[in-house]
């Protein structure tokens, strides 16, 4: 796998998700031979849209559906999703938080609009999000970052972004930011930086219910926080929920319209216009099945990757890509609904995601149990229905509803009816609307995208240190110790999220490493 001269194909990238494709329209754009390999039939990996055969012509997304990332990335800012024909419909309230006996909460776009609903909690609400908001994308660069190099203090819409410690990466990144930016605009970044890691540091630690008196502030955070599948509090977990309620705030968290695969369907396209090539139907299983290049980036799982390269690796590198795991699993559930969810609270049908679980307490008890490799009678469940927003989705009066319950690793246990419960609890009569429903365990996802490994929809283990060490312990978390193979899936930096910024920064290597290319590579149209 070491770098030699021009061969068959200079890139071969294993793997068409989000990431994947990212690297490959970056590659292609810089004039590189790119070709994707992907094992299932179709592409897309976790954005994906298919028809199950649950009722005619109803579609599901297979992984992600709502993606709050997919306009606040700086790749996909830079790429701009709507000027390539993807519609993205945002939801006026972001998430929201059924309760037993209790009006729900609901996380409006509108700052205001949230905090007039939180009563006695109102102030408080207002006082965490308003120093975010005035320096979100800082924010967003921080949590996107490669975890090796400090973002710059830029201001604009565009995105406040830096790549890396030197001007080589900054030449590279094809995302530009103001080169002198304001003081007043690099002082706002800081402070909102400041004010995320306070945040985060109480949300985090058992401390976190000292600044709220109502259930509704309170679930809703936590709600949000679930989208980080792991223990609450923790760090990991608040971080996660804070980033994300804080795009609920700015950009809102958008629905694609026709579902997530109009996202892979722009990045393919963008990348055949550019001389990049795809093959389904091939699964790589060692280096005998990669045509040659001069360079392979895997949109894989670490151990996948490390067992196709095998002792083409150093040995403590493979150790390390092996050692990364995997934590808890989600397990899906696919409805066909003759009309919207009966929720008791109806308010709740604005929103485009809805956090399943009950209050603070019971949620922290749920995840708590996955943890530990049990499975709780009262998951946590996520939900959305997309043919709300989305007129297309809705055929014959029947609408795809997506559901993931958090379950224990690999868990071989049905989620349907936990997933029903969990619904009828706050959507009465909801069994009533079911036309056909399909669930599938943690310990099958695994089938139709071989990343969710027991159900994993982050890559590999979370944590404070995984985030930074990502897949293992090493500077650079993309290049696989001086070979030609690089990491460009969720698990390396900076994580999980449809984003497409692990597929951007290995892109950025690849080129500089294998190529020598250096100039700035333009993602728009």
């Amino acid at each position: 796998m070491s770098a030699g001269p021009a061969r068959d194909v200079d890139a071969i990238i294993v793997g068409s998700g989000p990431n994947g494709l990212a690297a490959a329209v970056v590659l292609a754009r810089a004039g590189l031979s790119v070709l994707v390999l992907e094992a299932e039939s179709t592409l897309g990996g976790g954005a994906r849209t298919l028809d199950l055969g649950l009722a005619p012509g109803i579609t599901h997304d297979l992984c992600s559906a709502v993606h709050p990332l997919a306009v606040a990335s700086p790749f996909f800012r830079a790429f701009d999703l709507r000027s390539r024909g993807v519609e993205l419909v945002t939801p006026d309230v972001s998430y929201g938080q059924p309760l037993d006996s209790r009006r729900a909460a609901l996380a409006h776009r509108d700052l205001g609009r949230t905090v007039a609903g939180l009563g006695p909690d109102a102030p408080t609400w207002e006082r965490f999000f308003r120093p975010l908001l005035a320096a979100p994308d800082a924010i967003v660069a921080a949590a996107l970052g490669d975890k090796r190099s400090l973002p710059r203090l830029a201001g604009g819409l565009g995105g406040l972004y830096g790549y890396g410690v030197g001007a080589r990466r900054d030449a590279l990144s094809g995302l530009r930011t103001p080169a002198s930016p304001r003081a007043a605009d690099r002082l706002a970044a800081a402070r909102a930086l400041a004010s995320f890691g306070l945040r985060v540091g109480g949300e985090g630690t058992p401390l976190w219910n000292l600044p709220w008196r109502t259930e509704q502030a309170k679930a809703l955070l936590t709600g949000v926080a679930t989208h980080a599948i792991g223990r609450q509090p923790s760090v990991t977990t608040a971080g996660t929920g804070i980033l994300l309620a804080m795009l609920g705030h700015a950009d809102g968290w958008p629905i694609p319209v026709g579902g997530s695969q109009a996202i892979a369907n722009a990045l393919l396209a963008d990348l055949e216009a550019h001389g990049g090539e795809t093959r389904t139907g091939v699964r790589v299983r060692s280096v005998e099945d990669l045509p040659p290049a001069r360079a392979v980036l895997f949109d894989t799982t670490a151990e996948a990757a490390a067992a196709v390269l095998g002792d083409t690796l150093p040995a403590r590198v493979g150790r390390g890509l092996q050692d990364l795991g995997h934590g808890p699993g989600a397990a899906k559930v696919d409805l066909v609904l003759d009309g919207p969810i009966p929720w008791g609270d109806p308010r709740l049908g604005d929103a485009g995601t809805v956090h399943v679980g009950g209050t603070r307490a019971e949620m922290a008890a749920a995840e708590s149990q996955v943890v530990a490799g049990r499975m709780p009678a009262r998951p946590v469940v996520l939900v959305s229905d997309p043919g709300r927003f989305d007129a297309s989705r809705v055929v014959d009066g029947l609408r795809p509803v997506w559901a993931y319950a958090h379950v224990p690793a690999d868990c071989p246990i049905d989620p349907t009816r936990f997933v029903l419960a969990q619904l009828e609890r706050f959507a009465p009569g909801l069994r009533e609307r079911i036309v056909a429903v399909r669930g599938t365990p943690a310990s099958r996802m695994a089938e139709h995208n071989a990343n969710l490994v027991g159900g994993d929809i982050s890559g590999g283990r979370l944590g404070l240190a995984r985030l930074v060490a990502r897949p293992r312990w090493a500077w650079e978390t993309k290049r696989l110790a001086g070979t030609s193979a690089y990491l460009c899936s969720a698990a390396t930096t900076p994580g999980p999220g449809v984003h497409g910024m692990a597929g951007f920064y290995a892109a950025r290597d690849v080129l500089a490493q294998q190529f020598g290319i250096r100039e700035h590579v333009p993602l728009g149209v």
